[in-house]
């Protein structure tokens, strides 16, 4: 049996949210950077989406979603941006130590995105 491992996958394809999953990407990267260890700063480049860590749940995503629309109905003019301002933060920071992610065993590195994405686009940084 080969098992071959995605660059990234959907998470989450909801009809106003889109979680991407780039944890293997992100890996990929520090361990190609020839830092041992640091902090990995991981930021969207689109104007309306963010980073998170967080265990990849679909239930998680559902509920998410649904928070959203009551929190910023869908028809509202600029929601995209309005649900990026209330909640938080972009970029995620990462530790890693001897080139592997400090991660909780569950736990993913995920791109939400309000506008269906078709490829992730992200930058890393790493302080190290």
């Amino acid at each position: 049996m080969t098992s071959v491992e995605v660059p990234y996958s959907i998470a989450s394809a909801l009809p106003s949210l889109t979680v991407l999953d780039i944890t293997n990407e992100v890996l990929h990267e520090v361990r190609d950077s020839g830092h041992s260890d640091g902090i990995a700063y991981v930021s969207p480049l689109d104007e309306v989406g963010l980073v998170r860590v967080q265990e990849r749940e679909s239930g998680f995503f559902t509920d998410l979603e649904e928070l959203l629309t009551r929190l910023v109905p869908q028809e509202e003019r600029e929601r995209e941006r309005l649900l990026c301002m209330l909640l938080g933060p972009r970029t995620e920071q990462i530790p890693f130590s001897g080139g592997e992610l400090c991660l909780g065993t569950w736990q993913r590195i995920l791109l939400f995105g309000f506008d269906r994405p078709t490829q992730p686009r992200w930058e890393l940084t790493l302080l190290g």
